[in-house]
């Protein structure tokens, strides 16, 4: 049986930003600074819900929903959504709780923004997992262009559409249909029995339809600005990280990660003492959704190993009677 990640303690958080307020969810342990995790496109927080019970205890994981996704606020309407912003949500984020270091967990393009984070910013970060990514996928100069064009052209079409649209009837849909969206929108990479764990922070109830649903995230963020650029700029990038606790862990079948990324693997891996390069077999590009267990597996001996115990943080029985001291330090830390 799943472990669940509702026995597991949490404090619901907000972060003020000025379009709104970006929401997220904190696990576990309050008194160390948390591992940082970011999700992929189109998802919310509750990707890591499979993943989380089965983490180590005595570090908490602090998740967000991405501006546009989940329950975090939209941008105003006119306003795109870009990756540089996703990435400038971690600067925010730090600045909030006052960290002079991050631990980062980033799936998909969570796996990007952590990535170019890391490289811009390598003496904040303290430890880098990447979920079957490392950074975006770098088209032809052609390509992109047709891209960037068509994006901004739907872009156009969707602020339209969202102006003249009245927000108490959106379209709307049983519960079986979304999850079915869900199942074939991922490409079959969610498998339907977790499709739960995302929907429950994506779609609302239809105030006149009680029995049906809509997705409630932001549709804009399908035209978002993606990152540009040349495979040797990703190189570059990988050079400058250094020396930092790193893990790759990636589906052996069904990722995204192209084959020049086993260039950047190799740069990174000849650069850093710390590297891990994982693949699991029989896995979706969801693997931290569908095989929780195994990717556990992997994450927490490197975890331990450098994010360990803070051995005066914990009671011998683990109800935290004798904790104060370094841990309530380590919280600014």
């Amino acid at each position: 049986m799943d472990k669940r990640v509702d026995e597991i303690p949490f404090e619901d958080i907000k972060i003020d930003v000025p379009w709104g307020e970006v929401v997220g969810r904190w696990y576990g342990n309050r008194k160390v600074r948390p591992i940082l995790a970011i999700h992929g496109w189109m998802d919310n927080l509750g990707t890591w819900d499979r993943l989380i019970p089965l983490l180590p205890k005595h570090i908490g994981i602090l998740c967000i929903d991405l501006p546009g996704h989940g329950r975090s606020s939209k941008l105003p309407l006119g306003i795109t959504y870009h990756v540089f912003e996703y990435i400038f949500m971690i600067v925010r984020i730090v600045k909030e709780y006052k960290w002079r270091k991050v631990s980062l967990m980033g799936h998909s393009m969570g796996a990007i923004i952590c990535y170019h984070y890391t490289a811009l910013n390598p003496h904040m970060v303290d430890m880098l997992i990447q979920i079957d990514l490392i950074k975006d996928v770098y088209n032809s100069t052609n390509n992109q262009i047709k891209q960037i064009h068509t994006r901004i052209e739907k872009l156009l079409i969707e602020n339209e559409r969202l102006d003249k649209l009245d927000i108490k009837t959106p379209p709307c849909y049983s519960y079986e249909e979304l999850e079915e969206a869900l199942y074939r929108g991922s490409n079959q990479s969610v498998e339907k029995q977790f499709c739960k764990h995302l929907l429950n922070r994506s779609i609302a109830k239809a105030e006149q339809h009680p029995a049906k649903f809509y997705f409630s995230r932001d549709p804009r963020v399908k035209y978002q600005v993606r990152m540009s650029g040349e495979h040797k700029f990703g190189l570059e990038l990988a050079k400058r990280i250094r020396n930092i606790p790193y893990m790759i862990i990636r589906s052996d079948e069904q990722s995204l990660m192209t084959a020049k990324d086993e260039e950047i693997v190799d740069v990174l891996r000849a650069n850093n003492p710390h590297f891990k390069y994982i693949r699991v077999k029989n896995s979706t590009h969801h693997l931290h959704l569908n095989n929780a267990e195994e990717v556990a597996s992997h994450l927490n001996p490197f975890i331990l190993r450098h994010r360990p115990v803070i051995l005066d943080s914990w009671s011998v029985d683990g109800n935290g009677n004798n904790s104060v001291n370094k841990a309530s330090v380590n919280s600014k830390l």
